[in-house]
């Protein structure tokens, strides 16, 4: 906590890790893929622990495919569930779908 004013300061992967737990906590659609999310806790470790607490079919490793993952996470959508894609760097995102 900032002791002037009071505020918890986080780490930003944290605070997405926060984030996203309480979402997929909130609603059973709500899922993660990327590379390494799971089983490595992703490249960031922004997933640390979610595969303990959520379990691999909400939890999913995918393999070096940004535009496969995406377009799962698109169709998966689609379908009426609430994917997250973690993209272990933005720039892979603009060759992706």
């Amino acid at each position: 906590m900032s002791v002037a004013t009071g505020e918890r300061v986080i780490e930003f992967r944290d605070a997405l890790r926060e984030a996203m737990s309480e979402e997929m906590r909130k609603d059973t659609r709500v899922f993660l893929l990327g590379e390494e999310v799971a089983q490595y806790d992703g490249a960031y470790k922004v997933s640390k622990g979610m595969l303990d607490e959520f379990g691999e079919r909400r939890v999913i490793d995918t393999p070096i495919s940004e535009s496969g993952f995406s377009g799962m996470a698109i169709g998966a959508a689609m379908r009426g569930l609430r994917p997250i894609v973690e993209f272990m760097s933005w720039s892979f995102s603009l060759v992706a779908a």
